[in-house]
């Protein structure tokens, strides 16, 4: 991997993060992300830097059924120190009992919570960054799922979004309530479930969290795509660390970058082609080996993350269909052959904004679910329909 150097920079005063009875040297944390953040990427991230690396969202009801996805998607590889997982529910009960698997069965260090999901076909039925509004559901879950994972001493956190729309924000209320409940930490996504990825993260909103709620960490996340944008969070924000989400997309080594960045160190990892193709060669050998050998799955998976990877580079517009479609690691070591691997790391194309943005778009939400902060009768019975096999936030 190559090293290059920038200008020097002040170590940032930023002391571990403390969650419970666990210490995250580096305060920075991997944000869930369905379909990316499994044990082979989770490896990759963790290789390159320290911090703590969550695993996918996993839905309680799925999981206390005992789904065979569910249960890989919690399963960690035995070198990982903390095994982090995130729950989404929408029931107390369910939630309760979820935490309480994790707890006795011993799956899990640390636990979160989703309340950031924007997908309109959760938020229509309550579910995700529609959720904190009903504060009486809200502070169940909460209270029921920190009980629960208390019995085992495990650390509980949540992350969520400044609310539903701008008339509408939850954020403040719904850290409060959090830290109430006895939540280790609180992490804020710098927009509404309306912007869903896109504009600006607000992270003047996140300055205010982070000073409504002294007594316990609160964690920034949105818009950081790089070590600079997380230094510069930290220092616009006083926020305790960072949650980082799609700026690693196609980048695992941006962890490496966050660590020296907080050390006070100017090394940044500026890889040339033939070591990003050969990053790629090993993520997807690493997800055969998730996948249960299954290469085929592995391959359909590992195709999404290659316009991520060879966002810049020179690769041709026909070589990067194939690698969309890629069916073997045979094939795609074929296709990686076919790269000028002495082309050098191409600067800011490389950089910056990656995946999906999205446009803001008005909230798909139960009927009169914005009139009371409160649940009916209606709303109630109808609430569990959110808990879908979906992810985001």
């Amino acid at each position: 991997m190559t090293v290059v150097a920038t200008p020097p920079a002040p170590k940032l005063e930023l002391p571990p993060l403390q969650l419970g009875g666990i210490t995250v040297d580096t305060p920075v944390i991997l944000a869930p992300m369905a379909g990316i953040t499994n044990s082979a990427f989770r490896r990759l991230c963790r290789e390159y830097g320290g911090g703590l690396y969550v695993a996918e969202m996993v839905t309680s009801r799925a999981l206390v059924e005992r789904t065979p996805e569910s249960l890989r998607i919690i399963s960690h590889d035995e070198d990982e120190k903390v095994r982090s997982v995130q729950l989404y529910g929408v029931d107390p009960v369910t939630v309760g009992a979820a935490v309480r698997m994790l707890v006795e069965e011993d799956r899990a260090d640390h636990i979160d919570l989703n309340f950031g999901c924007p997908v309109p076909k959760v938020t229509r039925r309550g579910g995700g960054s529609a959720l904190p509004w009903k504060i009486d559901l809200f502070t169940s879950i909460v209270q029921t799922a920190v009980k629960e994972a208390s019995k085992g001493g495990i650390p509980l956190t949540i992350k969520m979004r400044k609310g539903i729309d701008e008339d509408h924000l939850t954020y403040l209320d719904a850290g409060r309530i959090a830290r109430d409940a006895g939540v280790a930490a609180v992490a804020l996504h710098g927009r509404t479930a309306a912007q869903f990825y896109s504009g600006h993260a607000d992270w003047s909103a996140i300055a205010r969290l982070r000073e409504a709620l002294p007594d316990i960490p609160v964690l920034g996340n949105g818009d950081i795509w790089s070590a600079e944008d997380a230094v510069r969070m930290v220092r616009e924000t006083g926020v305790d660390g960072v949650v980082v989400g799609r700026g690693c997309q196609g980048r695992p080594w941006l962890f490496g970058d966050l660590q020296a960045a907080f050390e006070g160190s100017e090394q940044r990892h500026r890889p040339g082609l033939r070591e990003v193709a050969e990053g790629v060669y090993r993520h997807a050998e690493l997800m055969v080996e998730t996948f249960g050998n299954d290469e085929y799955k592995a391959l359909r998976e590992i195709r999404k993350h290659m316009a991520w990877y060879f966002k810049g580079y020179v690769v041709g517009g026909e070589l990067r269909a194939k690698l969309a479609t890629v069916p073997t690691l045979e094939v795609l070591r074929g296709l990686l052959e076919e790269l000028d691997m002495d082309l050098p790391y191409p600067g800011i194309d490389s950089e910056g904004p990656r995946g999906r943005a999205g446009s803001p778009k008005k909230p798909a939400l139960p009927k009169d679910w914005l009139v009371s902060r409160q649940l009916n009768a209606e709303q109630s019975a109808e609430i569990s329909a959110a808990e879908l096999d979906v992810s985001g936030g």
